[in-house]
């Protein structure tokens, strides 16, 4: 779209500083939160691109869309685009068999065997059962699933952002119980006094209303409020010349107003609520202006609203911290479901200290065997060394104490004749001769006739 089409004739040029013209690039995609966000895209893209196709997107109201009459429309898209579609699809049914895997390498499920095609069944925006073309049915699952994905996504927004507050005002009261009435009575000050900082900020204009737009034409576009003309307004900021106001672009218009309320160098302002003041002026607007509920705010519903009287004469604006996210209903769930988690993380830790108690206990038990089983190796390892000492030829026998006197002529040692009784005569020999057995009396002191019993 040129730019000489976004002036009307009758704007007087003199009064106002026509903004320079910029090098013309694509505008950059704005995320719209989906996880398929990418491939959304890119197939809008490539559709636009279709003359035909685009033509019957611009005239097609939603409901139509919502029931499938656009989809139908594929069948008459160039071969080139249904081409491009045919890839973009092979490339996302790639992706999500990567991100399948990647899930099951982190669930530890290496070895088994994955089922693709079961999985991708979760996956409702495309046609699994057909990986490798683009079809009049991928079209409508991807319009069904964006639509509902996207009513879902605010309203997930706010819960998130409802569940934030409330953690925020319960670990805040949680300190409170923690400190003495002189440093709870401090911080008790410092919360008051932060919130009146908070609140006082210049006036909120109404969002979507004259005096709304009025600041950002003179403020972000450098123009004369005088010269307000909503027809060149729309032109301005439609950044991507489709002829629509999408939810990014509308969302962009109120960041001046924003910046009255929120800074992020200050303490009191908190940034997360600056993006649900946002949500909620672009909530508020659609609601307003966008009525075949398309999500999108073309520029003859713009300039339709532009002449009701909430444009020209709009109430005050509510923010944030007129309005709690919470009521004190949903707090005291709020506390009780935490209560109820903190119970059942305790009760799961002491499980787990049990069975760590019974395991160190195990372990010592099995430590204890560890020590009694090497101390009866060491105890075997020492009679095997000591009887090993003695079968090595070398090896002394400690000698005994006391005289050896020889026997008398006629006896025998009885240990000739008993072969078990043997000894190495070796080890004979190296018996010392004084060696006696003090047990019984010595030969030379028994009575003639009479014989030593071996």
């Amino acid at each position: 779209m040129s730019w000489s089409q976004a002036v009307p004739i009758s704007l007087d040029k003199t009064k106002v500083n026509q903004p320079e013209d910029k090098a013309s690039e694509p505008p950059p995609s704005v995320d719209t939160g989906l996880h398929y966000d990418r491939y959304l895209r890119e197939v809008i893209d490539f559709l636009e691109k279709d003359q035909h196709f685009r033509e019957k997107l611009h005239n097609t109201d939603m409901e139509d869309i919502k029931m499938g009459k656009l989809a139908k429309e594929l069948d008459f898209v160039s071969h080139h685009v249904r081409t491009q579609l045919d890839e973009l699809k092979r490339q996302e049914v790639s992706r999500l068999r990567t991100l399948i895997k990647a899930k099951q390498d982190i669930e530890g499920g290496n070895d088994m065997a994955v089922d693709h095609q079961a999985l991708l069944k979760q996956f409702e925006y495309l046609n699994h059962m057909n990986p490798h073309t683009f079809e009049v049915e991928d079209l409508d699952r991807l319009i069904k699933s964006a639509t509902n994905d996207l009513e879902n996504y605010d309203k997930e927004r706010h819960e998130e952002f409802k569940k934030y507050e409330m953690t925020k005002d319960h670990e805040r009261r949680e300190h409170l119980k923690s400190l003495d009435d002189e440093g709870r009575k401090k911080e008790e000050e410092h919360y008051e006094e932060m919130k009146k900082k908070h609140a006082d900020h210049p006036k909120v204009n109404h969002p979507g209303s004259q005096n709304q737009f009025k600041e950002v034409w003179e403020e972000a576009d450098g123009l004369d409020p005088e010269d307000f003309d909503p027809k060149t307004f729309f032109k301005l900021h439609d950044s991507n010349g489709d002829g629509f106001f999408d939810e990014q672009e509308l969302e962009a218009l109120f960041t001046k107003e924003l910046e009255k309320i929120y800074d992020p160098t200050n303490e009191e302002d908190d940034m997360v609520e600056m993006e649900e003041e946002r949500l909620r002026m672009r909530e508020h607007v659609m609601n307003e202006v966008d009525t075949n509920k398309d999500r999108l705010v073309s520029l003859e519903e713009f300039l339709i609203a532009t002449k009701k009287k909430e444009f020209l004469e709009p109430d005050s604006w509510e923010t944030l911290e007129q309005n709690q996210a919470y009521t004190d209903e949903e707090m005291r769930e709020f506390e009780e479901h935490l209560a109820q988690q903190e119970e059942d993380l305790s009760q799961k830790a002491s499980d787990l200290q049990k069975q760590r108690d019974e395991l160190e206990r195990q372990q010592e038990q099995l430590n204890s065997q560890k020590v009694e089983l090497q101390q009866v190796q060491n105890l075997k390892n020492e009679l095997y060394s000591k009887l090993l000492s003695f079968s090595v030829e070398g090896n002394a026998i400690p000698e005994p104490q006391g005289e050896y006197h020889p026997l008398p002529p006629g006896h025998q040692d009885m240990s000739q004749n008993h072969p078990g009784m043997k000894q190495d005569n070796h080890l004979q020999n190296q018996i010392p001769h004084n060696t006696q057995d003090l047990s019984q009396p010595r030969l030379q002191d028994l009575p003639p006739g009479h014989q030593a019993v071996p």
